[in-house]
């Protein structure tokens, strides 16, 4: 059977993956697959999970916060902030979780320091509208 190189990138490691015959993801036009020999091609991946398999192996999976999907010459490069990779489902899918409950706690805590912030600034624009008017 034939396979492809599957090269995964984050902001601190990269991995090289050999012998892949098989990867599965989702853009934002829904699920496809990707085999040895695909035309190329370039797309971005929307967050939660995507697998491959290499040989007659189980399922390996991929949790990213979306990625950049580049396929070229039999290669197959994945771009993002982190993945997580196991073999295992329920592990992986109870990581992805967790992820994105903690992000999800930074976005909040993160507006809400902005609108502190905005209410901060409003109130000294007044004050100083009164003081000088």
């Amino acid at each position: 059977m034939n396979s492809f190189i599957l090269l995964l990138q984050d902001a601190s490691r990269s991995e090289r993956i050999e012998g892949v015959n098989s990867f599965v993801g989702e853009d934002a036009s829904g699920s496809f697959g990707i085999l040895a020999d695909h035309s190329r091609m370039m797309t971005t991946l929307v967050i939660g999970l995507a697998r491959f398999r290499i040989g007659d192996t189980n399922w390996q999976y991929l949790a990213m916060p979306g990625a950049v999907l580049y396929f070229f010459n039999n290669e197959l490069t994945l771009s993002t902030r982190r993945y997580l990779r196991d073999a295992d489902y329920t592990r992986i899918s109870a990581a992805l979780q967790e992820q994105l409950l903690a992000e999800e706690e930074l976005l909040r805590a993160t507006r809400e320091s902005l609108r502190r912030m905005e209410e901060s600034l409003l109130k000294r624009l007044w004050e100083l509208g009164h003081k000088g008017g």
